[in-house]
C-alpha cells in the first residue's frame, strides 16, 4: 500500500521473490501507468516492473492480501490504515515501512497502527537502501523487526532473495527511531555540502548525529546493538554520503541559498527529515536527551534560524569528552 518509490521497489522485491503482489495507489494515473505501460512513471520512472505486479485503486481488493507491506509517507500512514479498517480481517499483519515521526502526536509509525488497528500484528521494515537500487535488483540488506519471532521469520521468508537480504530482529522502537532520525540527521548533511564544508564537517555530522540518534533510542527503550546495525548506523550512513537521498539533497539545497517551500514544490516525492524534524525534537525533550544537530535542522526548517547561525551555533557549543 502506497505506490511512492520505495512501495513501487518492494513490489518488485516480492514479486522477484515469487509472490503475486497488488500495488495500491490513491492516484489513477498511477495504477494505469503501472497496469498500461509496466512503468511507475511518476515516482520510480525508467524501471520495468515485475510482471506479476499490479495495480490498484480499490481496498476491497487489498482485502484479499495475505500480508501487507505499509509504504505511504509516514504523515499519511494514520488516515491509510484507517481507511483500511473495515477491509481487512485483523488476522492480516502489516510491515510498516515508513520511516517517520507523526507530527503533532509525537507518535511512532507502530503506535499509530496500534491505535487504528490494535489487533493487528505488526513487523517494521528499515534498514540502507535507495530505491531505485532495491527495484533494480542490486544487493541491499535490512530488518524486518517484529515481537513475534514466528511473523518476523515469515515476512524474511516471504520477501528475501539473495539481493534483497533482511535480517530478523525483535526491537521495533530501535527499528522506527533509527529510520526516522537519520533523515533529520541527513538533511543536516545536505546542507554542509550546500555550504561546501568539507568531507570532515559531514564526518563529524554523521558521528555525532549516530550519538544522537543513539541516546533518543536508548531512552525510548531502544537495544543498543540495534542502533549499531543496519537500520541504524547503516541507514545513516547511506542517507547521509549520497545526494541521492531525498534528505541529503535538500539539505544540499537548503545550504546553497534556496528557498524550502521552491525546493519542496518541485518535488513528486517526500523528504521524511523535514516532516519529522518537529517530532524527533519534541520527543527528545520529553525523554530529556540533548540533539543539536537535530535541533538546528529542525529551526532551519521552521526558519526560526538561518543556516549561517546554526552553523556557527553548532561550532560554537562548548568542548566536551566524547562519550558525553
Amino acid at each position: 500500500m502506497g505506490a511512492g518509490a520505495w512501495g513501487t521497489a518492494l513490489a518488485q522485491v516480492a514479486a522477484a521473490a515469487g509472490r503475486k503482489v497488488m500495488i495500491w495507489a490513491r492516484e489513477p494515473d498511477v495504477v494505469e501507468s503501472i497496469n498500461g505501460d509496466r512503468e511507475n512513471a511518476l515516482f520510480l520512472p525508467g524501471i520495468a516492473l515485475h510482471p506479476a505486479v499490479h495495480a490498484t485503486s480499490s481496498l476491497e481488493a487489498v482485502a484479499k492480501a495475505e500480508l501487507i507491506l505499509a509504504a505511504p509517507p509516514a504523515q499519511h500512514m494514520r488516515a491509510m490504515l484507517r481507511s483500511l479498517k473495515p477491509h481487512i480481517p485483523t488476522s492480516t499483519p502489516i510491515v510498516l515501512c515508513a520511516k517517520g515521526i507523526e507530527r503533532g502526536s509525537r507518535a511512532l509509525m507502530t503506535d499509530v497502527l496500534a491505535e487504528e488497528l490494535p489487533e493487528t500484528a505488526c513487523a517494521v521494515l528499515s534498514g540502507p537502501g535507495f530505491a531505485k537500487d532495491v527495484a533494480r535488483g542490486l544487493p541491499t540488506a535490512t530488518t524486518v523487526a517484529s515481537p513475534l519471532e514466528a511473523l518476523a521469520k515469515r515476512i524474511v521468508a516471504t520477501i528475501g532473495l539473495p539481493t534483497f537480504r533482511p535480517y530478523a530482529a525483535d526491537d521495533l522502537i530501535g527499528a522506527e527511531i533509527g529510520g526516522a532520525v537519520k533523515n533529520v540527521i541527513a538533511i543536516g548533511c545536505g546542507v554542509a555540502e550546500g555550504r561546501r564544508l568539507g568531507d570532515g564537517a559531514r564526518a563529524a555530522l554523521i558521528t555525532r548525529g549516530f550519538a544522537e540518534l543513539t541516546r533518543l533510542g536508548l531512552a525510548m527503550g531502544a537495544k543498543a546493538e540495534t542502533m549499531s546495525g543496519l537500520c541504524g548506523l547503516g541507514d545513516l550512513v547511506l542517507t547521509c554520503c549520497s545526494m541521492a537521498s531525498r534528505n541529503t539533497s535538500l539539505g544540499a539545497a537548503l545550504g546553497e541559498g534556496r528557498a524550502l517551500a521552491e525546493i519542496l514544490g518541485e518535488r513528486h516525492s517526500v523528504a521524511e527529515g523535514a516532516e519529522s524534524a518537529p517530532a524527533v525534537v519534541a520527543l527528545a525533550k520529553k525523554h530529556h536527551v540533548e540533539m543539536p544537530i537535530c535541533t538546528a535542522v529542525d529551526d532551519i526548517i521552521a526558519g526560526r534560524t538561518n543556516i549561517d547561525d546554526a552553523i556557527k551555533a553548532i561550532l560554537s557549543r562548548p568542548f566536551r569528552a566524547e562519550g558525553a
